[in-house]
Order: C-alpha cells, then sequence, then structure tokens
C-alpha cells in the first residue's frame, strides 16, 4: 500500500464542487495575529478578517467542540471535553509521539498540546473535517499534522506511535478484531491505545449486530465488555486497563444550530430509554490497551 498515492488521490476532494468555494474562500482568510485558551470551550481571540464568522457557517455541520473565536461561540453537536475530561487523567503524553484516528476536526488534538508531546498526527478521511481543522488551526499555528487517512492505513503509515487516540470508531468498522490489529501494528513498543467505544450491558460473550442504531446504518458490532476483551485479546495486546464508562447524555451531545439534521434526541424512544430502534442507549467504555 502507497501512502503517498492514496494521499494524492484524496487531496482531490478538495476539488469537489461543494468542497472548494469552501476551500477557496478559507485559503483567502488571514490571521494577523491570536491568542487562545485549550480549555473545555477552546478559546480564541484574534485580530483576523471580518467574515470568520461566514467562514465558520461554511464549514458546518460541527460534531466536535466547543469553539469560541472572539464572540462567536460554535456550539458543537458533541460537548467534547466530556469525553476528555474522563480520559484525560489517565495519559501522559509529554515527549511521545502522538496519532489521533479518526480525529474528526482536531479538538482532542489541540487539547492534547497543553500534555506537550514530540508530536501530534491526526487520520480522518473527511475532508470538510480537514477544512475546519486548519480553520481553527489558521489562529493556533500548531505543528500538529493531519492526514486524509484512515485506520487500515496505520501499518503502512512511515512513523509508529507511543499513544493512539481511537475515540468512536470502532463501532463503524466491519472486522473490529482486524482493526483492532491495526492499530497495534502502530505502536512503538511499550505503546498505548486510549480506546472509546460503544458496549451493551451483559455478562455473555456476545455483541449486537444491529441493521440500525440510532439510525446510524454504519454501525457493525456492539459487544458486551467481557466480549470487548476477548476482541483485545485477539488482536494480542499485552494487557488492558479499565477507565470507565458512561451513558451518552443529552448534555453531551444535541442538535445545536451548527450542526444539519437530527442528534441525539431523535435517535431515542419517547421515554429516552431505548435508541429508536428499540435497543440499548448509547453506552461508552473507556479503556487503556498495552502493546
Amino acid at each position: 500500500m502507497n501512502i503517498n498515492d492514496i494521499l494524492k488521490e484524496r487531496n482531490k476532494s478538495f476539488n469537489w464542487k461543494n468542497i472548494k468555494p469552501i476551500k477557496e474562500t478559507l485559503d483567502k482568510f488571514h490571521v494577523k495575529e491570536a491568542d487562545f485558551k485549550l480549555n473545555d470551550t477552546i478559546e480564541i481571540t484574534a485580530q483576523c478578517d471580518d467574515n470568520y464568522i461566514e467562514v465558520a457557517k461554511m464549514l458546518k455541520p460541527w460534531r466536535k467542540g466547543p469553539f469560541k473565536i472572539n464572540d462567536l461561540l460554535i456550539k458543537s453537536e458533541w460537548n467534547s471535553f466530556i469525553k476528555w475530561n474522563i480520559i484525560s487523567s489517565h495519559i501522559n503524553l509529554k515527549d511521545k509521539e502522538v496519532l489521533d484516528v479518526g480525529c474528526n476536526n482536531g479538538y482532542y488534538m489541540f487539547r492534547m498540546l497543553n500534555f506537550n508531546p514530540k508530536s501530534i498526527t491526526g487520520f480522518d478521511p473527511g475532508v470538510l473535517f480537514n477544512l475546519q481543522f486548519e480553520f481553527i488551526n489558521k489562529f493556533i499555528k500548531s505543528n500538529i499534522e493531519y492526514k486524509l487517512l484512515g485506520v487500515e492505513h496505520i501499518p503502512y503509515y512511515h512513523k509508529k506511535f507511543d499513544t493512539i487516540f481511537c475515540l468512536g470508531v470502532l463501532y463503524h468498522r466491519p472486522d473490529p478484531v482486524t482493526m483492532l490489529k491495526e492499530l497495534k501494528a502502530g505502536l512503538n513498543p511499550n505503546g498505548e491505545v486510549i480506546l472509546d467505544t460503544l458496549i451493551i450491558k451483559g455478562d455473555e460473550e456476545i455483541a449486537l449486530c444491529p441493521i440500525r442504531y440510532q439510525k446510524m446504518k454504519n454501525v457493525y458490532f456492539i459487544p458486551t465488555l467481557k466480549a470487548l476483551y476477548n476482541w483485545i485479546e485477539k488482536a494480542k495486546f499485552k494487557d488492558v486497563e479499565y477507565l470507565g464508562e458512561k451513558y451518552t447524555t443529552l448534555n453531551e451531545q444535541r442538535k445545536t444550530e451548527w450542526i444539519d439534521g437530527e442528534s441525539l434526541e431523535s435517535f431515542l424512544n419517547e421515554e429516552k430509554t431505548k435508541t429508536i430502534e428499540g435497543y440499548p442507549p448509547p453506552l461508552r467504555v473507556y479503556l487503556k490497551l498495552k502493546n
């Protein structure tokens, strides 16, 4: 697999008719100077072109965040700091090579800057998410590298990593054990994966295999914790550390003016006790997998 050829092909996405005008507007956008605080809301105070609100709106939908630019609050669908605050107390990124696979617009990568890693790389094939990242990074001016790649490209990438974040990706893959092996293949010796994924309650070693889950067609398997541990063992990780679990709430994921379409409230039944399809509501587990 030639990563350079893949990147060359994927960069053609910037010429799509719905993307090209956004890319051209963003390329012309200029920031004179900016200060920022990498807190729960990433706050930016900047002297920049007057059309920054227009640019931000062109980049909708904003899934991860929130971000604040001067007086503009980009109220993203996810209050991503809720997840970050669960896992951040369990990590040490100082002087480490870090990868965030499925990095979306880079919210978590920007938060990682506070931990002084040696490098941060993001993989995500979403071209609009990439442009959101580029917009925010015009203010922050980080050295984060963002590649239009997916987890399947990790074993063929030119470098290995000390810590790989994989947040909300596993259930979107049709072969979860293979994906876990791909994550492991990207690690340096004694490296670790910070994994966040959906699970269902139960003592059996089984997984839910829905046609749709929360109206999503691309959810393949949602395991019990025991089944997930079995997958991790099959992928030959040496050890796994349980960091916690949490049901997704309407405070964490909700519809705002910064997204198009529906959000969690529309994915649950009237009593908010099951998904609209009748399955258990979204429960996420947080694990540290050790190489």
